[in-house]
């Protein structure tokens, strides 16, 4: 049956329509999309047994919500999706500014029209993508933005009284009646805004400009907020929180499968051209992320968005189809120094402490570039630290001796094919310690690997690089002071 056809109520009355709030709407339907094993929260990656469990709790206990958590850790993602627990279409009074239930009306126009027209009360009907309301909470915004206030004009272009409830110019949670309404940021409303929703979430009632009017809406709330001792911004009042259900922590991807699969989804590189991207590239850009996060130069409780990640990969691919643009080709594979480039994506995603400020944000992150390819490195050849003792044979030993004899090398960021394969094939070791660990490589990939042992050396300090303009230099840590 189309229902968009009903349009009175009373032919709502003849299919036995039944209404139910909102939170209850959103109780039957999630339990109906478990049963029938729908998805629900797709792309959200990573919360399978944390977060999203408790998503689920909180709507079948019918609760507001409170995603605490900090930036990057899919929070708004998840509020939006909720509207897709709400039926399809619902019924409201036509010419409702508050999508007035036609079944049980609380604005003043939507009880006069049911009273004077009866079963003839024409009625609409709401699309769930239209009961969606969000606002970001930001110092500026009023009482009367939230709630409501006397409209003047409307009263004088009416000729009514500033006392007759005809004037109330409506707020933002009134007209998200039977909606979902997300407030981000909460801490960032002012204290005395936020006094203006308790009665909202308790009794569901507003009351404007003293108006002995009161509206028992019917609302679920989502709010997001940062941790409140890691914002200067503000905090969330005390008994606002406590009038709020369920408040959920998130957090960020706890493993770098996880953290590939969410870069990966949330990526936005399109290109005519070809680019193989080795695994191992992957890691890196994602451990970046992690080895922020834990960084004595990087502010934790600021936090490190996934954003990072998603940004320093589509600038590894841009540097990668640049080279190859330049070059003439069609198609190629990504290098260890396309990830070098990716510090623009990096410095404007870290919130510095002291020190990081003091060492500069491009120094930051270079650094953090290089312990993302150690740790990468160390993946697939042996550690450094676990192999150095005094005497004995280590598996880098001839390497550092082909480069104590030799030139530094040079890999040029533009370089093509044959010149950057013959600069790496020239340094015999590198082949046999491709043997010896990673012996299935073949091709490309090879030349990958070879890059990953220099620059994995160079960030255990056992190789010394060097920088300028487009070009990077790679020589035995000591020669130069013997030299």
């Amino acid at each position: 049956m189309n229902i968009k056809k009903l349009k009175t109520l009373e032919d709502l009355k003849k299919i036995n329509y039944s209404s139910r709030s909102i939170k209850q709407e959103m109780r039957e339907n999630l339990i109906e999309h478990i049963r029938d094993g729908k998805a629900l929260f797709e792309g959200i990656k990573g919360y399978e047994h944390s977060v999203l469990p408790q998503i689920k709790q909180a709507i079948l206990a019918e609760h507001n919500i409170n995603f605490l958590g900090l930036r990057g850790q899919a929070k708004t993602r998840m509020a939006r999706q909720m509207v897709e627990l709400l039926d399809e279409y619902i019924p409201y009074v036509v010419g409702s500014e508050i999508n007035d239930d036609p079944f049980n009306p609380i604005s003043d126009f939507a009880i006069k029209k049911i009273e004077e027209l009866g079963d003839k009360t024409p009625i609409a009907w709401l699309h769930r993508s239209e009961r969606f309301f969000e606002k970001l909470a930001t110092p500026d915004v009023s009482v009367a933005d939230l709630i409501g206030d006397i409209d003047p004009i409307k009263a004088a272009n009416m000729k009514l009284s500033l006392s007759d409830p005809e004037v109330i110019h409506y707020g933002m949670v009134p007209r998200a009646n039977r909606c979902l309404f997300v407030i981000n940021e909460l801490p960032d409303l002012q204290a005395r805004i936020q006094v203006s929703l308790f009665s909202i979430l308790q009794e569901g009632e507003v009351q404007i400009r003293g108006f002995k009017l009161k509206l028992p809406l019917d609302v679920s709330f989502v709010f997001t907020a940062n941790p409140e001792d890691y914002t200067n911004r503000g905090s969330i009042v005390t008994p606002l929180k406590d009038r709020i259900g369920s408040q959920i922590v998130t957090h960020y991807p706890r493993d770098i499968e996880t953290a590939k699969e969410i870069t990966a989804q949330e990526s936005r590189f399109n290109s005519d051209i070809s680019i193989s991207i080795p695994e191992p590239a992957r890691d890196i850009i994602e451990s970046i992320s992690f080895q922020a996060r834990k960084s004595e130069y990087v502010d934790a409780k600021s936090g490190v968005s996934a954003r990072l990640s998603i940004s320093a990969f589509e600038h590894m691919m841009s540097h990668a189809e640049l080279r190859i643009i330049d070059n003439g080709k069609s198609n190629g594979t990504i290098r260890v120094s396309d990830i070098l480039a990716t510090v623009p994506a990096i410095t404007g995603k870290v919130e510095l402490v002291y020190e990081g400020e003091n060492e500069g944000p491009v120094y930051v992150a270079e650094h953090l570039i290089d312990d993302a390819i150690k740790c990468v490195f160390e993946d697939y050849f042996p550690k450094i630290e676990k192999i150095e003792k005094k005497g004995i044979e280590t598996p880098y030993d001839e390497l550092y001796t082909w480069f104590y004899e030799n030139d530094a090398i040079e890999l040029h960021d533009n370089a093509g094919d044959n010149y950057y394969q013959q600069n790496l094939d020239q340094i015999k070791p590198l082949e046999n310690l491709i043997q010896k660990y990673v012996s299935e490589v073949e091709g490309e990939l090879k030349y990958f690997f070879k890059e990953l042992i220099l620059f994995g050396l160079v960030s255990s300090q056992k190789l010394a690089k060097g920088r300028f303009e487009n070009t990077t230099t790679i020589n035995d840590l000591y020669r130069s002071y013997f030299s």
